[in-house]
């Protein structure tokens, strides 16, 4: 063999590698796989396809959880607020009927509207509403996240909003949402500090939240129950903001943000001296350790939505789910 057509052979295979190197980077792109550097790219959270799928094998995992009133069909699609809160009553659940739900009705989501921030490293997470079969006519506003490529989508909050209350959300010319972070400032509430907030708030009172349901409503049908004879109530609010606890904040069309975050809470309940506490309902018995004589110590977790707007004013709660997750008798 020549020396020249040694060169030549030299320089096809150097050619030849460059086109694989090319087409192997050409097929990752296209397949959505550039997670290299993915701690600092921005990205879309994920596809609008892979978001899709995700709802539905949700969905069908939490019917499978509801129908057979077991906690480990479902836990894998579950984190956070939504974890403690569903698994807890599926524990209820299944002491009361072991053999399963007679009454499930599987949920079903419709007019599902997906949105899907941009944002650079981990977690990333995208939100749903939809139209669902249970609770009225209200929206299912769920929040989908995950820490790393591999890992399966969970709901971590799960919030039921008044039809029209959804805010609009700022897009690019690609659809896709800003995510604000959690300590970002220009707001009324920075997201990382809403937890706390609201949970001096449910203490104390102030202006920081606007009157509603679950903010005055919900401070003065304590104020009611403090007043009910026979029984001393005692509530504990603390704010909960580490690992899959922590708050999700979207930019909306008006510069604001929908912010979800999470708060914990307890109620003990005190019987005078010959009283007994009474037990709610066979869901709170199922739950309670110990023997109920004196006492009786609610603890639940609670995931919140809010409208957070731009500058000052106050933040708007547009939907709350709490939901107790043990309970102890003294």
């Amino acid at each position: 063999m020549t020396r020249e057509r040694s060169r030549q052979r030299l320089r096809r295979r150097d050619r030849n590698a460059l086109i694989a190197a090319s087409l192997t980077a050409l097929s990752l792109t296209a397949s959505g796989c550039v997670v290299v550097h993915g701690e600092r790219v921005v990205l879309p959270a994920a596809t609008r396809a892979e978001a899709a799928k995700a709802v539905t094998a949700f969905t069908d995992a939490y019917n499978k959880a509801d129908k057979a009133y077991d906690s480990s069909l479902d836990a894998p699609y579950v984190t956070g607020a939504l974890s403690d809160i569903d698994s807890a009553r599926l524990r209820a659940g299944h002491v009361n009927s072991p053999s399963g739900n007679a009454n499930h009705t599987p949920l079903t989501l419709t007019d599902v509207k997906i949105t899907i921030p941009e944002k650079a490293g981990w977690p990333r997470w995208f939100v749903a509403d939809a139209r669902g079969n249970k609770g009225g006519n209200y929206r299912w506003v769920l929040v989908f996240t995950r820490g790393d490529l591999g890992e399966r989508w969970q709901v971590s909050y799960l919030t039921l909003m008044a039809p029209g209350t959804v805010p609009a959300f700022r897009t690019d010319q690609d659809g896709w949402a800003e995510a604000v972070p959690a300590g970002a400032g220009g707001l009324a509430v920075r997201p990382d500090a809403l937890s706390k907030t609201y949970a001096d708030y449910l203490e104390k009172g102030g202006k920081t939240f606007a009157d509603g349901r679950d903010t005055s409503g919900l401070r003065a049908d304590r104020a009611k129950e403090a007043k009910k004879p026979g029984l001393v109530r005692q509530f504990i609010d603390e704010p909960l903001t580490h690992g899959d606890y922590a708050p999700l904040a979207l930019r909306t069309a008006d510069g604001g943000a929908l912010v979800f975050f999470t708060t914990h809470h307890y109620e003990k309940q005190t019987a005078y001296t010959g009283a007994t506490v009474p037990v709610p309902n066979k869901d709170v018995q199922a739950l309670i350790k110990g023997d109920v004589k004196q006492s009786l110590t609610l603890e639940s977790i609670a995931n919140q939505a809010v409208l957070d707007p731009a500058g000052s004013g106050p933040v708007r709660v547009l939907g709350r789910v709490q939901g107790l997750t043990s309970a102890q008798g003294e």
